[in-house]
């Protein structure tokens, strides 16, 4: 178990910000895969960053109207061998308190009974509606009891408002075991990058390369997969999340593979490498690599404190443009070429997100009118792609795409953590260099 101090000083910061404004934050719930099996649980991210506690259907309340000591509860499942049984350990109600150091600790049953207590004097509820049916209800339930009550009482939370803003730029910066945890996942899932890439040949299936991914996240103590592996062969990589992983590996296709592990407490890596699967890249395969390479270095270099994810995006869209005109596969001019937006059928998507807790984690992108700045500490991808297909049509005024361009998805993706003058690529010990991709 995690030292719980770390959980106590991002509540002690969470307070700070919170002013009066009581917070209700709930964990997760367990989700019905078929008949009467669940979905393998996940713990909500925002309640995991703030409590650490990894059991489903409970609640935290943090306080900042109450006296130190009184401030941080714990709605949880009781201990009840009969469910333990079927379903596993539960701390219960006295371990909430003594392992995760709850202030105060509640059965899950008394949430109803025990909302208004904690609530009525708090200046304003913050809580995330549209999200948790059942406990929104008690939620306005209680509060609507409140504002009936005020006239008499004299007092009632004036206002509900989301925590969201608040938490996520807590957790947009990472913490040095929160760093520490990235680490750990890049390393993993780097490792499994190379393996796979010493592995794939001709007549192997993506199912097995995905399965070697996979066996290789878990025997190294990752939780699992942070999300669905992507391994696509040839055409297949110009499908953006393409999952479903059937088909058979060809000579002369490029193997794209989208695949991080998540740690146990929950962080992730996101790596994308793209290879020859007979081991060397046709004329055309290289080409675009090459480009899509430079985008990659011209973009990780801008991922230094004061820059921003727009300014990481477009040093790598002027580097894909710039080579696609080079090719023929554009015509015009680069500025004009991004305005106009004539480069997105074979570049549609961002060149990166927040990595974290989430995949594609909290935090602003831009607040208002203003992209936000880049800060030591922020972690995110760097991952920009091309990708040559029928499946988009072409913008008029651009070319035809000849047919030896057509099939090929290449996307080589990076987690950098932002530093002051020399960003660091976490996931490095999986290589790319073209003298690497090729045997």
């Amino acid at each position: 178990m995690k030292n719980l101090n770390i959980f106590q000083k991002r509540r002690e910061r969470f307070f700070e910000l919170l002013s009066g404004n009581a917070a209700i934050i709930p964990a997760a719930s367990l989700v019905v895969h078929h008949a009467d099996c669940e979905y393998p649980f996940r713990q909500n991210s925002d309640f995991w960053y703030l409590t650490g506690f990894d059991e489903p259907n409970a609640v935290a309340l943090f306080l900042p109207h109450f006296p130190i000591g009184e401030r941080f509860i714990l709605f949880v499942m009781p201990k009840q061998i009969s469910a333990e049984i079927w379903t596993g350990f539960r701390w219960g109600v006295e371990g909430a308190q003594t392992n995760f150091g709850a202030d105060i600790a509640h059965s899950i049953e008394e949430l109803e009974d025990f909302l208004p207590r904690y609530l009525e004097k708090a200046d304003g509820i913050s809580f995330r509606v549209g999200k948790n049916p059942k406990l929104e209800a008690i939620v306005l339930k209680t509060w609507s009891s409140l504002l009936n009550d005020s006239s008499r009482k004299g007092y009632a939370p004036a206002q509900l408002l989301p925590p969201c803003p608040l938490l996520h730029q807590l957790r947009l910066k990472k913490d040095k075991w929160e760093i520490a945890s990235l680490r750990k996942a890049a390393e993993i899932t780097s490792k499994a990058h190379e393996l796979a890439r010493a592995t794939a040949k001709p007549g192997m299936f993506e199912k097995q390369i995905q399965a070697l991914i996979e066996h290789y996240f878990l025997d190294q103590g990752a939780r699992g997969p942070a999300y669905g592996s992507i391994v696509a062969s040839g055409e297949n990589a110009c499908i953006l999340h393409y999952v479903s992983n059937q088909s058979q590996l060809r000579g002369g296709d490029l193997l794209l593979i989208d695949a991080g592990c998540s740690t146990n407490d929950y962080y992730n890596a996101d790596i994308t490498r793209t290879f020859p699967i007979s081991g060397s890249f046709s004329s055309e395969q290289r080409n675009l690599y090459q480009i899509v390479l430079a985008a990659q270095q011209a973009a990780i270099k801008s991922v230094v404190t004061g820059s921003t994810t727009d300014t990481v995006h477009m040093s790598a869209l002027r580097v894909l443009v710039e080579g696609l005109l080079d090719l023929g596969l554009l015509k015009g001019n680069i500025d004009s070429i991004i305005e106009q937006g004539a480069y997105r059928h074979f570049y549609m998507h961002r060149t990166g997100h927040w990595l974290g807790l989430d995949v594609h984690d909290a935090g602003a992108y831009r607040l208002g009118d203003y992209e936000v700045e880049l800060e030591k500490g922020m972690v995110l991808t760097v991952e920009p792609g091309l990708y040559i297909s029928d499946f988009v049509e072409v913008p008029e005024d651009q070319p035809e795409v000849p047919e030896r361009w057509k099939g090929i998805g290449i996307r080589i993706e990076d987690d950098v953590l932002v530093d002051e003058s020399f960003p660091e690529v976490l996931t490095s010990g999986a290589l790319k260099e073209i003298k690497d991709m090729e045997n």
